[in-house]
Formats: structure tokens, sequence, C-alpha cells
């Protein structure tokens, strides 16, 4: 659609003023913008610098996308002079440890969303903060977060998709998201599934009750950027939002419905890190109450021998037996037939 812009007689003349930013213009490179887009009906116009984007949201059909990546506070006041955005977002967005909310300011909305991905065996968290208003989606990504690029390229290749605007722009990023929770649930879960067959075959040593506790921290960690992104997405469903499309309510409940399903899924493999927790320490017990079992059974088998010749190591002469010609035999035989007696007892309870 970008020949209906060169065939405007109007913009012609704009651009020739120098009123307006030329079609062919190179994308930026300053430091903190990942990409700086516009798309008219769906369809990719041109890059765009910064400074330009407040010319082009007006426009009929237009949306600016734009993406920042910790972008620094003069950056941030530049976006916020272009959109007209509200300098409690702007703050927010400067910073990073938000909490997953949805503010309304005026008629724009100001989203923010916590990121999650595996680096290595560690859950490596992030935030994106989402500007969104007539004719423009601005991303901030702060700390560990997959890059958007994969989204805008999967949003180019469907105009009819991207023609609803800002509106499409801010469900792909949010279904994004939390498709990249998935692939963290499944790799705990392959881990949890691991300590499981591992507690059935033996005992857990230390280094894996610390790696238990450590994956229900980093459970809790996500379900806390989860579960309140529920209520983000739940609020996407309803047309009180400022300039919500009616006809992408379904998207943005399909993307409630898998926001979710993740938390059940961390519910439930929390649940079982708990019982693999409580099994190990029951195991423990069991083999310590085993181990202290067998201890007594010998202890009160020995117990008969040492009586006996404790009573007879004591220095009396008149004592019964003493000197009998096979008294030390029948003592034997006696301490025999006892020990004997009390290990058939102990078996017969399995004590040992």
């Amino acid at each position: 659609m970008a020949l209906e812009w060169m065939k405007d007689p109007g913009s012609q003349t704009a651009q020739g003023n120098g009123d307006a930013p030329a079609l062919d213009g190179p994308p930026s490179n300053r430091p903190g913008v990942v990409a700086a887009a516009v798309y008219q009906n769906g369809r990719r116009v041109r890059d765009i610098e910064i400074e330009e984007a407040g010319e082009w949201r007006n426009r009929e059909n237009v949306v600016v996308w734009i993406g920042l990546h910790e972008p620094d506070k003069q950056l941030l006041r530049q976006v916020q002079r272009q959109f007209d955005l509200h300098d409690l977002a702007i703050e927010d967005a400067g910073k990073a440890h938000q909490r997953p909310k949805l503010e309304i300011y005026g008629d724009a909305i100001f989203v923010v969303a916590r990121t999650a991905h595996m680096v290595e065996d560690e859950i490596a968290f992030g935030e994106t903060h989402l500007f969104v208003g007539r004719g423009y989606v601005v991303s901030v990504r702060h700390g560990a977060s997959t890059s958007y690029m994969a989204v805008r390229q999967r949003c180019e290749s469907s105009p009819a998709a991207l023609a609803h605007g800002e509106n499409y722009i801010l469900y792909s990023i949010l279904d994004f998201i939390v498709d990249n929770y998935m692939p963290v649930v499944e790799t705990i879960h392959g881990e949890v599934e691991e300590l499981e067959d591992r507690l059935l075959r033996s005992r857990l040593d230390k280094a894996h009750i610390e790696r238990l506790y450590l994956m229900r921290r980093n459970l809790l960690k996500l379900r806390n950027a989860v579960v309140p992104l529920v209520d983000v997405c739940r609020r996407h469903e309803h047309l009180e939002l400022p300039g919500m499309d009616a006809a992408m309510q379904p998207l943005f409940r399909d993307v409630t419905d898998h926001v979710r399903r993740v938390q059940e899924d961390i519910d439930a493999l929390r649940e079982v890190l708990a019982f693999t927790f409580e099994a190990s320490l029951m195991i423990g017990q069991s083999e310590q109450t085993e181990i202290s079992r067998k201890l007594a059974s010998w202890a009160a088998i020995l117990a008969v021998p040492t009586a006996i010749a404790g009573i007879y190591g004591m220095n009396f002469e008149d004592m019964p037996e003493l000197h009998f010609r096979y008294g030390y035999f029948i003592v034997l035989a006696v301490i025999i037939g006892l020990c004997a007696t009390l290990y058939r007892l102990f078996r017969r309870a399995r004590w040992l």
C-alpha cells in the first residue's frame, strides 16, 4: 500500500517541502533502538527515525511500531514527546522489576509483562513494557528476553492480520511472551520426572535436595510472573479498553487460556516437587527408623550374655553352680538359647 502514499499529491508536496519523511529512509542505528517502522493497512511502508514517529502516527490506517532495548532516559523522553505518553508510564518503563500490570492513561494503555527463558539450568527473567495507543506501539525490553524480531517478521508475513493495527501487534507480543513460558515449564517438568525416577531407585542426596529446592523457588518466581498476566490478558477480552477492536477479543481470549494453562502446569509442578521432597524426607526417616530397630534388636540380644557374664563375674565365693563341673557349659547353653530366641522374635517382627 506504499504506492498509495506515493500517488497522493498532498503527500508528495509535503515530502518535497521537507515537512514529512521520505519513503526510503534508512533504519535507525541509534543505541537502544532495535527497530522503528511504519505500517499502512498491514504492510511495511518504511523504517523511520524516532523524531519522525509523531508525524506518521496521525495518518489514516497507519501504525508506528518501535522496539527499544534498555533505552536511556533521553531516548524515553524523546519517545514520550512523539506520542504524548504519560509521565508515570515513562517513569515505570525506565525501571526494571515492575509487577505485571495494565494501566490506562487517557486513550492509551501501558502493559508490563515478565519474560522468562532458560539459560543453562536456570530461569532468566526479563521485562517488557508496552505503550499502546491509536496509531502506535512501543515495546521496551529490560533484562534477559528473546528478541521480538521474530514477532515482527511473523506479523509482516500476514498483512491481513496486521491491518488490525496496534491491537494485533499487542496480541502478537503477549502471545510470544506466553509461548516462551512453555519451554521453561517443559524443561523443569523433565527435570522433575528425573528426580522422581531417582527417588524411586535410591534416596536423594544433598545435591539433589538443593536442586529440588532451587526448582521450587524458580517456579515460585515464574508463577509470580505468570499469574498477574492472567488478569492483564483477561482485561483485553473486553471493549472498555481504549481502541479495543471487537475482532481481536477471541485472540486475547486464546492468550488468556494459554496463560492459565501455564499457571496450572506451574502449580502442578510445585505440588509434585513438594510431594517429592516430602517423600524423600519420609524415606530418610524410614531408613533411620529401620536402622534404629536393628540397633535396638542387637543391643537386646547382646544384653543377655552381658548381664549373665556380669553377674558371674562378681567376686563372691558362695554363688550357685560356681563350683559345678559343667556349670560353664550350662551357662553358655543358656546364653545361646536366649540369644537365639530373641533373634527369632526380632526376625518375626521384621526388626532384623
